[in-house]
Order: C-alpha cells, then structure tokens, then sequence
C-alpha cells in the first residue's frame, strides 16, 4: 500500500517545513551519492558509539540520510501524503520540533534494541513514524488516497487512515519478532515502533487549538 494524500481535507496553510524537510533529506542523499561509505560512516547512528557517550549528533543526523533510492522515495512519499495536514494542525514552529522529537525517539528506541550492534542506523523512517502516529489521533477517520499493489496489478483505493495507519503498524509489530538480531541490520523496526508510539501519544500536545477550531 502506498499512501498518496488526504483526499478528506486539505491544508489550510501551505505545508513549508515539511517540504523543507522533504529537500534537507534530498540534499543530504545526494552528498551520500557522493561521499560514499566515508560520508555514511560519519553521520549515521552506531548504536555501539551512542551508548559509549560518542557521537551523539549522529542522532540527528541519521535521521535525514538513506541507504538507497527506493528507501529515501518510499520515506518522502510517506511523509507527504501525512505531513501537511499534521503541519497545518500543530503550526510550522510546533511540527517542526515534534518531527525532530519524534526521530530521536525512534533513533533512542532502535538503540535501546541493540545496544551493542555496530551496524548504523539511518533513515527518516522512525520520525515519519510520528507524524503518522499523530494523524491517527488527530485524523482518525479521513480517507487516504492509496495505491494498493497485487502482484502486477494496481488499483488505487481510498482507505480510512486508522485502518492504513493501522496496518501499517501491525506490520511493524510482527515484523519485529522476525528480526530479531539487529546486530544483521535491516530495516529498523524498532525505530519505527517507537516513532508511532511517540507521535500518537504526545499529538495533542503539540497541536494548536487555534488551528483545529478553524478547521
């Protein structure tokens, strides 16, 4: 499934941190492109270093980086089918701090899981992880334009967001107990885990009240 945008709503401000955000990570993966493993050793997370007390700016700077081109299209897509409505809910200011929030949780969660491992970690994954978690909250019920993939065939649906979210989710779960030596690497289950789990339960929080009257 992949999710293309809120066919419910639409932003009633132009969504500009999180198509910021959207350029930050396209830039830093072209100097990944061009950096090479040098470039990726430096500013991932090694779960490793982070628990020595190393490097723990790399927190913030995995969470805009990616190992391929699939990985940085899927995680944009993602964040632009949930992001700007989640935006024009919170204000720039307050979504912008629980994006960077929501990625050193996830970042701190994946961690948590192997705290041995030397494998970096790296991806925006777990910070879109919150803003989904907080769309679950906050838009519970809008439908989500999606493309739903069966075999070579592909339809687009519209599905409920605490069902997409939902699934989604319940993916994550299961798939953690799949992988479960972090120490191979892989995707990063835990981080996104702890990215959901994060946004869900402090949206509220950052939402200004202001903004849902009006909506």
């Amino acid at each position: 499934m992949i999710p293309l945008r809120d066919e419910s709503r639409r932003p009633a401000n132009f969504p500009i941190v999180t198509l910021f955000i959207i350029i930050i990570n396209v830039l830093v993966f072209v100097r990944e492109l061009s950096g090479g493993d040098a470039f990726v050793s430096q500013w991932s997370v090694v779960p490793a270093d982070i628990v020595a007390g190393h490097h723990w700016i790399t927190i913030v700077t995995a969470m805009f980086m990616h190992g391929s081109w699939s990985h940085i299209i899927g995680n944009m897509v993602f964040l632009w089918a949930f992001g700007p409505e989640i935006e024009d809910a919170m204000n720039p200011g307050r979504y912008a701090v629980f994006y960077l929030a929501g990625g050193v949780v996830a970042m701190l969660a994946q961690v948590a899981a192997g705290p041995a491992s030397t494998v970096p970690c790296l991806g925006a994954s777990g910070a879109i992880a919150a803003v989904m978690g907080a769309f679950l909250v906050t838009y519970p019920r809008d439908k989500i334009r999606t493309i739903l993939l069966i075999g070579w065939f592909a339809r687009v649906a519209f599905i409920p967001a605490a069902l997409l979210i939902g699934l989604w989710f319940l993916v994550q779960l299961l798939s953690v107990g799949v992988v479960a030596d972090v120490q191979s690497g892989g995707v990063a289950y835990l981080a996104h885990i702890g990215g959901m789990v994060f946004g869900a339960v402090t949206a509220r929080l950052f939402e200004d009240p202001s903004r849902l009257a009006e909506r």
